[in-house]
Protein backbone atom coordinates (compact mmCIF):
# COMPACT_ATOMS: atom_id res chain seq x y z
CA UNK A 1 0.00 0.00 0.00
CA UNK A 2 1.27 3.90 -1.14
CA UNK A 3 2.40 5.02 1.84
CA UNK A 4 -0.12 8.46 1.31
CA UNK A 5 -3.27 5.57 0.86
CA UNK A 6 -1.67 3.95 4.11
CA UNK A 7 -0.99 6.73 6.47
CA UNK A 8 -4.87 7.92 5.34
CA UNK A 9 -6.51 4.74 6.52
CA UNK A 10 -4.27 4.68 9.72
CA UNK A 11 -5.64 8.67 10.13
CA UNK A 12 -9.15 6.84 9.15
CA UNK A 13 -9.08 4.42 12.01
CA UNK A 14 -8.10 6.74 14.87
CA UNK A 15 -10.53 9.29 13.85
CA UNK A 16 -13.17 5.54 13.93
CA UNK A 17 -11.79 5.64 17.26
CA UNK A 18 -11.16 8.70 19.04
CA UNK A 19 -13.39 10.90 17.33
CA UNK A 20 -13.06 13.60 19.29
CA UNK A 21 -9.44 13.84 21.43
CA UNK A 22 -8.90 16.66 24.22
CA UNK A 23 -6.40 17.73 25.96
CA UNK A 24 -5.43 16.13 30.07
CA UNK A 25 -4.24 19.21 31.51
CA UNK A 26 -7.14 20.56 33.23
CA UNK A 27 -7.85 23.88 32.92
CA UNK A 28 -10.79 26.77 33.05
CA UNK A 29 -9.76 29.55 30.80
CA UNK A 30 -6.99 30.50 27.76
CA UNK A 31 -4.79 31.63 29.87
CA UNK A 32 -4.35 28.26 32.41
CA UNK A 33 -4.33 26.25 29.33
CA UNK A 34 -1.55 27.85 28.25
CA UNK A 35 0.30 28.03 31.24
CA UNK A 36 0.10 24.51 31.37
CA UNK A 37 1.12 24.01 27.86
CA UNK A 38 4.46 25.78 28.96
CA UNK A 39 5.02 23.39 31.58
CA UNK A 40 3.72 20.25 30.16
CA UNK A 41 7.28 20.59 27.82
CA UNK A 42 9.28 16.99 28.85
CA UNK A 43 6.91 16.50 32.15
CA UNK A 44 3.96 14.52 32.01
CA UNK A 45 0.40 16.06 32.12
CA UNK A 46 -0.20 14.48 35.69
CA UNK A 47 2.72 16.17 36.98
CA UNK A 48 1.44 19.29 35.62
CA UNK A 49 -1.81 18.73 36.83
CA UNK A 50 -0.62 18.26 40.50
CA UNK A 51 0.89 21.78 39.90
CA UNK A 52 -1.86 23.98 38.76
CA UNK A 53 -4.26 24.21 41.04
CA UNK A 54 -2.14 26.23 43.52
CA UNK A 55 -0.55 28.00 40.81
CA UNK A 56 -3.49 29.20 39.28
CA UNK A 57 -5.42 30.24 42.75
CA UNK A 58 -2.13 32.32 43.78
CA UNK A 59 -1.69 33.83 40.14
CA UNK A 60 -5.27 34.53 38.31
CA UNK A 61 -4.49 37.15 35.25
CA UNK A 62 -1.76 37.97 32.87
CA UNK A 63 -0.55 40.57 35.39
CA UNK A 64 0.22 38.48 38.01
CA UNK A 65 2.79 36.10 36.61
CA UNK A 66 3.94 38.95 34.91
CA UNK A 67 4.79 40.60 37.92
CA UNK A 68 5.23 37.58 39.70
CA UNK A 69 8.46 36.84 42.28
CA UNK A 70 10.66 34.74 40.20
CA UNK A 71 12.07 33.12 43.02
CA UNK A 72 8.75 32.27 44.29
CA UNK A 73 6.96 30.92 40.78
CA UNK A 74 9.86 28.22 40.66
CA UNK A 75 9.22 27.14 43.90
CA UNK A 76 5.79 26.76 43.67
CA UNK A 77 6.31 25.13 39.85
CA UNK A 78 9.57 22.73 40.99
CA UNK A 79 7.68 19.38 40.84
CA UNK A 80 8.33 19.94 36.45
CA UNK A 81 11.05 19.21 34.83
CA UNK A 82 13.04 22.08 33.87
CA UNK A 83 11.39 24.63 36.32
CA UNK A 84 13.86 27.19 36.94
CA UNK A 85 14.08 27.97 33.14
CA UNK A 86 10.14 27.53 32.64
CA UNK A 87 9.53 30.11 35.15
CA UNK A 88 11.30 33.06 33.67
CA UNK A 89 9.59 31.93 30.04
CA UNK A 90 6.25 32.16 31.75
CA UNK A 91 7.24 35.40 33.49
CA UNK A 92 8.94 37.17 30.34
CA UNK A 93 5.67 35.36 28.15
CA UNK A 94 3.17 37.29 29.90
CA UNK A 95 5.10 40.61 29.59
CA UNK A 96 4.43 39.65 25.83
CA UNK A 97 0.99 38.95 25.71
CA UNK A 98 0.21 42.08 27.41
CA UNK A 99 2.33 44.99 25.54
CA UNK A 100 2.18 43.13 22.53
CA UNK A 101 -1.14 41.22 21.97
CA UNK A 102 -3.05 43.79 24.45
CA UNK A 103 -3.71 41.27 27.14
CA UNK A 104 -5.07 38.19 24.63
CA UNK A 105 -3.70 35.36 23.08
CA UNK A 106 -2.95 35.29 19.59
CA UNK A 107 -4.77 33.02 17.48
CA UNK A 108 -2.27 32.21 14.95
CA UNK A 109 0.64 30.07 14.83
CA UNK A 110 3.13 32.77 13.55
CA UNK A 111 2.37 35.03 16.43
CA UNK A 112 1.91 32.33 18.99
CA UNK A 113 5.79 31.26 18.47
CA UNK A 114 6.93 35.07 19.07
CA UNK A 115 6.08 34.85 22.81
CA UNK A 116 8.93 33.21 25.28
CA UNK A 117 8.08 29.51 25.68
CA UNK A 118 5.62 28.66 23.04
CA UNK A 119 7.05 26.73 19.87
CA UNK A 120 5.83 24.78 16.94
CA UNK A 121 4.15 21.88 19.20
CA UNK A 122 2.87 24.06 22.00
CA UNK A 123 0.66 26.61 19.43
CA UNK A 124 -0.55 23.99 17.39
CA UNK A 125 -1.89 22.48 20.67
CA UNK A 126 -3.01 26.41 21.92
CA UNK A 127 -4.50 26.97 18.77
CA UNK A 128 -6.46 23.84 18.35
CA UNK A 129 -7.75 22.88 22.10
CA UNK A 130 -9.22 26.60 22.17
CA UNK A 131 -10.29 27.46 19.29
CA UNK A 132 -10.08 24.24 16.67
CA UNK A 133 -7.33 25.62 14.28
CA UNK A 134 -5.68 23.62 12.92
CA UNK A 135 -1.99 25.11 10.77
CA UNK A 136 -0.33 21.70 11.24
CA UNK A 137 0.25 18.52 13.61
CA UNK A 138 1.34 18.80 17.05
CA UNK A 139 4.46 16.41 17.55
CA UNK A 140 5.45 15.26 21.18
CA UNK A 141 7.71 12.33 22.17
CA UNK A 142 4.26 9.89 21.38
CA UNK A 143 3.62 11.31 18.44
CA UNK A 144 7.25 10.96 17.75
CA UNK A 145 7.39 7.42 18.65
CA UNK A 146 3.87 6.39 17.08
CA UNK A 147 5.00 7.65 13.87
CA UNK A 148 8.82 5.85 13.57
CA UNK A 149 7.07 3.01 14.70
CA UNK A 150 4.23 3.26 11.74
CA UNK A 151 6.71 4.03 8.96
CA UNK A 152 5.11 7.64 8.06
CA UNK A 153 8.74 9.05 9.40
CA UNK A 154 12.29 8.36 9.68
CA UNK A 155 12.97 11.45 11.28
CA UNK A 156 13.38 12.31 15.04
CA UNK A 157 13.33 16.25 15.05
CA UNK A 158 9.68 17.61 15.64
CA UNK A 159 9.49 19.65 12.68
CA UNK A 160 10.60 17.64 10.30
CA UNK A 161 8.43 14.91 11.58
CA UNK A 162 4.94 17.95 11.21
CA UNK A 163 6.82 18.12 7.38
CA UNK A 164 6.55 14.75 6.39
CA UNK A 165 3.18 13.93 8.24
CA UNK A 166 1.86 17.04 6.44
CA UNK A 167 2.88 15.65 3.12
CA UNK A 168 0.86 12.12 3.18
CA UNK A 169 -2.26 12.97 5.73
CA UNK A 170 -5.09 14.92 4.49
CA UNK A 171 -5.35 18.23 5.88
CA UNK A 172 -9.23 16.75 7.71
CA UNK A 173 -7.46 14.71 9.45
CA UNK A 174 -4.70 16.79 11.55
CA UNK A 175 -6.99 18.02 14.02
CA UNK A 176 -7.65 14.60 15.34
CA UNK A 177 -4.36 12.42 14.39
CA UNK A 178 -2.23 15.12 16.74
CA UNK A 179 -4.33 14.39 19.68
CA UNK A 180 -5.45 10.30 18.67
CA UNK A 181 -1.90 9.44 18.41
CA UNK A 182 -0.80 11.25 21.51
CA UNK A 183 -3.47 8.88 23.35
CA UNK A 184 -2.64 5.83 21.12
CA UNK A 185 1.08 6.54 21.99
CA UNK A 186 0.21 6.86 26.06
CA UNK A 187 -2.06 3.41 26.71
CA UNK A 188 -1.11 1.48 23.73
CA UNK A 189 1.74 2.02 21.77
CA UNK A 190 4.00 2.22 24.85
CA UNK A 191 7.48 3.58 24.88
CA UNK A 192 8.26 0.12 26.20
CA UNK A 193 6.44 -3.04 25.82
CA UNK A 194 3.88 -1.38 23.28
CA UNK A 195 0.29 -3.47 23.03
CA UNK A 196 0.84 -4.54 19.82
CA UNK A 197 -1.64 -7.48 20.20
CA UNK A 198 -4.88 -5.18 21.55
CA UNK A 199 -3.21 -1.94 18.74
CA UNK A 200 -6.43 -0.91 16.04
CA UNK A 201 -3.11 -0.14 13.37
CA UNK A 202 -1.38 -3.83 14.00
CA UNK A 203 -1.96 -4.57 10.36
CA UNK A 204 -0.87 -1.70 8.82
CA UNK A 205 2.21 -1.14 11.36
CA UNK A 206 5.38 -2.32 9.92
CA UNK A 207 6.73 -2.16 13.22
CA UNK A 208 4.59 -4.44 14.71
CA UNK A 209 5.08 -6.95 17.23
CA UNK A 210 8.54 -6.11 16.93
CA UNK A 211 9.14 -4.48 20.36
Amino acid sequence: MHNYNRAEKIAQILQKENPHPKTELVHSNEMQLCIAVMLSAQTTDKKVNQITPNLFMKYQRWQDFSSADLGELRTIIRGVNFHKGKAERIIKASNVIIHEFRGELPRTLDDLIKIPGIARKSANVILQELWDITEGIVVDTHVTRVSNRLGLTANTDAVKIENDLMKIIPQKYWRNFSGAVVFHGRYVCKARKPDCEKCILNKLCPGAFKY
